[in-house]
């Protein structure tokens, strides 16, 4: 097995934060050399660096580098410094809620310990930058086994998007089971939507599992309905940028019109969604704020025209699916079904997990 390419990397030697530059996929592997806070926002922004957990993790190190230089700051004017900051980097894309989680999860670390001189508060949000990509490694494998536990060797499952180890630390969301699976010796046959309008799915999603050895055959997006009347799709398995409350889910466009699919011919639809992508403080999906994303991503292939010069556009990066429409949101706790509200509520209650209070996210 290939080991996946690494989205996200820290050079401790060089003081800088690495990116695979995901626009320049699949045909040209570069890499970005971010050292400022606005290379990070430009990264985020751009869709350079891209998925959930990879945008709160690079938000995460943009906050150290945008605070870095701020030795000889008052401890004060630190804590206003990192306030700022966070907050110009939660500016950058508004649905995924992964991206304020982590900022607010290293505000609430460093105000926490008033004690510390504001060098050592400099170093406490790297180490915290430096945990939450750790965490999002396991947080990942154990989506990936407990997603497992509802596939058998030799099923068909479709994905949409980019929920891949180029998205998270390693594994991806959902993806996670593709690869535990081909661990254990099994083979699924997964099929990947081309995500239009930037084509997440074919640029990276393909390439990803393609580069690991794993059964994958790419599809265009209104191609769905078709290989599910056909019979080769036994299950649907996408990621989130967030989760409401009452399990209505946000997703890469396209997404709900899965869902449908997927209920208009008996098959499971299910959401992998580490406890960083749920909003307990988000309703439903109505309350979810929809990124919209300029016309040039649809009038243009790779900078080539492919539409009338001056055509009104419509550009949501993402959709929400009803949470009727979900058969189970996959976690790193557990799997949830039925009644989500609940169920969700239960589940960080259960694992002592506290939540995070998010309010730029509104």
């Amino acid at each position: 097995m290939t080991q996946p390419l690494a989205s996200v990397q820290w050079d401790k030697e060089l003081d800088q934060l690495i990116l695979i530059d995901q626009t320049r996929l699949p045909r040209h592997i570069e890499y970005l050399f971010i050292r400022t806070i606005e290379e990070s926002w430009e990264a985020i922004k751009s869709l350079q660096v891209r998925g959930a957990p990879a945008i709160g993790m690079t938000a995460a190190y943009g906050l150290y580098l945008g605070i870095r230089h701020a030795q000889n700051a008052s401890r004060r004017e630190l804590e206003q410094l990192i306030t700022e900051q966070a907050s110009y980097l939660a500016s950058s894309r508004p649905t995924a809620i992964n991206l304020v989680w982590a900022l607010e999860r290293i505000k609430t670390k460093a105000f926490n310990h008033p004690e510390i001189s504001p060098p050592e508060l400099i170093q406490l949000v790297l180490e915290e930058a430096r945990l939450i990509q750790q965490e999002d490694e396991n947080v990942c494998r154990s989506i990936g086994e407990h997603a497992l536990t509802l596939f058998e060797d030799g099923i068909g499952v479709l994905t949409h998007c980019n929920a891949g180890s180029l998205a998270t630390a390693r594994y991806g969301t959902a993806t996670a089971p593709f690869y535990l699976a081909q661990e254990k010796g099994w083979n699924i046959k997964v099929y990947a939507d081309e995500t239009r309008p930037v084509l997440q799915g074919s640029r990276l999603t393909a390439f990803e599992l393609q580069q690991a050895g794993i059964d994958v055959t790419l599809i265009c997006d209104n191609m769905a309905a078709s290989v599910m009347q056909k019979g080769w799709i036994q299950a649907v398995i996408v990621g989130t940028d967030r989760v409401a409350a009452n399990g209505d889910v946000a997703n890469k466009i396209g997404t709900y019109g899965l869902a449908v699919l997927a209920k208009a011919h008996n098959i499971p639809f299910y959401v992998a969604a580490p406890l960083s992508s749920i909003d307990l403080n988000t309703e439903q999906g109505a309350d979810i704020p929809i990124e919209e994303r300029e016309g040039t991503e649809i009038t243009h292939i790779s900078e080539i025209p492919v539409a009338p010069a001056g055509i009104q556009t419509f550009n949501p990066a993402f959709d929400v699916t009803p949470s009727h429409l979900v058969t189970a949101i996959i976690t790193e706790k557990g799997i949830v079904r039925g009644n989500y509200k609940q169920g969700l509520a239960e589940l960080f209650q259960n694992h002592n997990i506290v939540e995070l209070q998010i309010n730029e996210a509104k």
